[in-house]
């Protein structure tokens, strides 16, 4: 019990100077944080909506409309299928979420089969008799677009806020198409709702001359309407339906000036650089319609082939609406539109009530606990004292290098630990007095209890351990936070009980050589 090896006296100097350092900066203003050296790290705690207001968005995933575009998809790739294999039909459409078309000639039936087959993957398909064909999605289908629409919606949506430079936002899954987003900071979510809703599919198609000069067009083009400040107020421009390139081959987009004024740059992959080259090399003189979300922001005149991969995106921007455009474009585009269901603010007088009910709490809690040791155990019952700063020192730091998010809950995972750091103490001094007991020395004592207690609080911590991984696994948002703190607090908490109270206890026993315990 004496001997007390370097390292372990290393490594506890080490962590609480660690510790300290880690603490600090969480005191410090904004304009100090900024003076530190950019080598020399300084990371505080960020507060969590709760505790420091912002915004709570709840969005919706239009999962309808995502299954209304991959008929029209289908659609259109069902034309191309029947047109390419010399068959006639009539009266292609969409009717009851279902893709329906009736050959000409139903004799045709089986060569209509096979040049649609490749586009009937994972649809129920059907040829009747009387050659109506119908294409309809099945439910297992559906469910796993829908799945797969909401969880990529939340990725894109998580880039798209960190595009922003916002700290810690909470993206959250609810219900089976719903999105929570929590903005802990934000008091005017107006802009980032924009960035968050809007879609952001971009496409390149050709405009349909034809039928700009004509004012009638064949099912193949759709009349968009152009974007706002682009031509006439309310002039609508007619364009080919087919695709040329798509914005999903986009690798960046970065706002720029050209001439003085505000432009998007883009840059394609290695498969929209080749389609957009070919598109442009096959369409010298003709217009370039550039649609995004439905409206057609921009249809230059395609003067040569554009080989490189990357071009620039003009219009009635300004500096703002051009690098908006350029952040939604990197962050890619949402699978379905979203609609805000909900929108609240929560304000700064709500988190510094909660902040101060949590320091009431927290005060209350370590008085309590300080009291309560030295009176049930003197001089062991400091020793656990000190020990305990030794762990809110080491959580806080933790918690501060790992840039954690603290909430309410999280708060409450603080006191939490701090009131179970103690168990460790109490059940190490209880078996030293059992051990006083049974007649041993005083330096015997100690090593017993310490040595008997800690296979029962390294076990009693790694239970509670496990519980918190489990909350933080399946847990979100303030559960989330609440496990953190629990976790690394357990950590800490076995750190300080085994470690620091044994030294220095230890430190005590070789300066007094006491003859009996004060305990």
């Amino acid at each position: 019990m004496l001997h007390f090896s370097k390292f372990k006296i290393t490594l506890i100097l080490l962590s609480l100077i660690i510790g300290l350092y880690a603490v600090a900066p969480n005191f410090f203003s904004e304009g100090q944080l900024q003076r530190i050296p950019s080598w020399l790290p300084a990371r505080t705690v960020s507060l969590g909506l709760d505790l420091q207001g912002g915004s709570h968005l709840l969005f919706e995933v239009d999962t309808n409309a995502l299954i209304k575009e991959r008929l029209e998809g289908t659609l259109g790739e069902v034309r191309q299928a029947l047109r390419g294999a010399s068959l006639g039909y009539t009266g292609l459409g969409i009717r009851d979420n279902q893709v329906v078309v009736t050959l000409t000639d139903p004799s045709a039936a089986e060569r209509a089969r096979e040049a649609l087959a490749p586009v009937a993957t994972n649809m129920a398909f059907d040829i009747a008799a009387d050659g109506s064909v119908t294409l309809a999605f099945s439910d297992t289908a559906i469910e796993q677009a829908k799945t797969h629409a909401v969880d990529q919606s939340i990725e894109i949506i998580r880039r798209r806020i960190d595009e922003t430079g916002t700290k810690e936002p909470t993206i959250i899954r609810q219900g089976e198409d719903r999105i929570v987003v929590q903005l802990p900071g934000v008091k005017d979510p107006q802009n980032l709702k924009a960035l968050i809703g809007a879609t952001a599919k971009m496409t390149f198609q050709l405009v349909d001359e034809t039928a700009e000069s004509t004012g009638t067009a064949a099912a193949t083009s759709i009349q968009l309407p152009m974007a706002e400040g682009e031509g006439a107020a309310g002039q609508r421009l007619w364009v080919q339906r087919s695709v040329l390139v798509s914005g999903e081959n986009l690798t960046d987009a970065q706002q720029s000036f050209e001439g003085g004024l505000p432009v998007v740059q883009f840059k394609f992959d290695s498969i929209g650089a080749r389609k957009f080259g070919d598109a442009t090399a096959r369409n010298v003189g003709k217009r370039f319609a550039i649609v995004l979300d439905g409206k057609v922001i921009s249809a230059p005149v395609i003067r040569d082939a554009i080989l490189g991969g990357s071009g620039i995106i003009s219009g009635n921007f300004t500096a703002q609406s051009a690098n908006n455009l350029a952040l939604l474009l990197r962050a890619g585009a949402l699978p379905a539109p979203l609609t805000v269901l909900e929108e609240r603010t929560v304000g700064a007088d709500l988190g510094a009530d909660s902040i101060e009910a949590g320091k009431l709490a927290f005060i209350i809690a370590i008085v309590m606990i300080v009291v309560a040791m030295v009176v049930l155990y003197g001089f062991f019952g400091i020793v656990a004292n000190i020990a305990l700063l030794f762990n809110a020192v080491l959580l806080l730091g933790i918690l501060s290098l790992l840039q954690a998010t603290l909430t309410l809950p999280g708060i409450a995972g603080i006191v939490l630990t701090l009131g179970m750091a103690v168990d460790a103490n109490v059940l190490i001094l209880e078996r030293v007095r059992e051990e006083m007991r049974n007649g041993r020395s005083p330096v015997n004592a100690m090593e017993a209890g310490y040595r008997e207690a800690q296979t029962t609080i390294i076990d009693s911590n790694l239970t509670t351990l496990i519980s918190t991984l489990f909350l933080f696994g399946f847990g979100s948002g303030p559960i989330k936070g609440f496990a953190v703190t629990l976790s690394v607090g357990i950590v800490t908490s076995v750190f300080t009980a085994v470690l620091v109270t044994r030294l220095i206890t230890s430190i005590w026993l070789r300066q007094a050589r006491p003859k009996v315990l004060p305990l």
